[in-house]
Order: C-alpha cells, then sequence, then structure tokens
C-alpha cells in the first residue's frame, strides 16, 4: 500500500505540472517585459520642494524593476526602454485619533507620474501609493518615519505601474 501511495502521488504531482504548463500559464512578468525589454534606464525629476526624497524615489525603483522584472538597469543609450519619474508632494492625512483627540495614524499618499519611451513611442501612466503608519500619541513624525512612509508608498505606486504595464503585455499577447 505504500508503494501505491506513492505512486499515486508522483502521478498526481506529474499531471499538476502538465495542467500548468499546458495551460499557457505565464507570469506577469513575462508580460512586462514584452513591453519594457530587458534592458531599461530611469531618471526621476528632482522636486524643488522635497529633493531627499528624490533619492528615496529612485532606489525603490530600481529595486522594483530588478526584483519585479528581473530585468537589468543600464544606462539610457543602452537600453530598450526609458522611464522618466517624477513624484508629487508627498501628503500626510490623519486618519485615526486616541480618545483624547491625538492622532495615533496617518496615511502618506504619493502620486507618480511616469513616461515610458520604447521604441521612439512614449506614453505616460499616473499611478498612486498610499501607506499607513502608527505614531505614540501627541508626538512628531519622526525624519525615519517620514522616509519609510515615503518609501513604502512610492513602492506601491511603482507596483501599481507594474501591474499597468503587465496589463498592456497581456492584452497585446492576446491579439
Amino acid at each position: 500500500m505504500n508503494i501505491y501511495s506513492r505512486a499515486m502521488k508522483v502521478l498526481v504531482l506529474l499531471l499538476i505540472v502538465q495542467l500548468i504548463s499546458a495551460c499557457g500559464y505565464r507570469p506577469s512578468s513575462k508580460f512586462s517585459r514584452d513591453i519594457l525589454g530587458q534592458k531599461i534606464s530611469t531618471s526621476v525629476t528632482i522636486s524643488a520642494q522635497d529633493p531627499e526624497n528624490t533619492v528615496l524615489i529612485k532606489d525603490a525603483v530600481d529595486s522594483a524593476i530588478v526584483e519585479s522584472l528581473q530585468a537589468s538597469l543600464v544606462s539610457r543609450d543602452q537600453s530598450d526602454s526609458h522611464l522618466e519619474l517624477s513624484i508629487s508632494k508627498p501628503n500626510y492625512s490623519p486618519i485615526q485619533y486616541d480618545s483624547n483627540g491625538f492622532v495615533i495614524t496617518y496615511r502618506m499618499s504619493i502620486g507618480l507620474n511616469v513616461i515610458r519611451y520604447s521604441n521612439g513611442i512614449s506614453k505616460s501612466y499616473k499611478t498612486h501609493g498610499t501607506y499607513d503608519f502608527s505614531v505614540a500619541p501627541n508626538a512628531v513624525v519622526t525624519e525615519k518615519e517620514r522616509f519609510d512612509a515615503i518609501k513604502f508608498s512610492a513602492s506601491k505606486a511603482i507596483n501599481e505601474f507594474i501591474s499597468k504595464i503587465s496589463a498592456e503585455g497581456a492584452r497585446i499577447n492576446r491579439e
């Protein structure tokens, strides 16, 4: 009976592998790479109001490209696509108060404008990211909390951009 159950497990595993490979499944990163290519360059427009956040956005964009798309970061003259990014001014909104009326949770919102240049064509995308974070009652938001909130909300906006690119690639492959 033990050999029979082992053989059934192997058979079920092979069946699952066959179904997944036969159904035409493709990861979304494949669709994104179809649009963006393997070599991507990025640039971020520096905000005069908030220049230190530009570095955070640039780092978040670059890590998202490497992690999510498995693409290479190269200089603009060697790239298949170039992404030009600019951020809106970060916006804090109180979303939760304690019983004494002090703010204990904020929401950071960031808008991201991305212009994609590929094969002589440019296309514009607008994305939005939010991040909720807690603070002690009657406390001032520290620089670290502010930078982390900007980084995480920008990362969500970048993931939204990648989702839009993936959907665009899926539509093109379907046609």
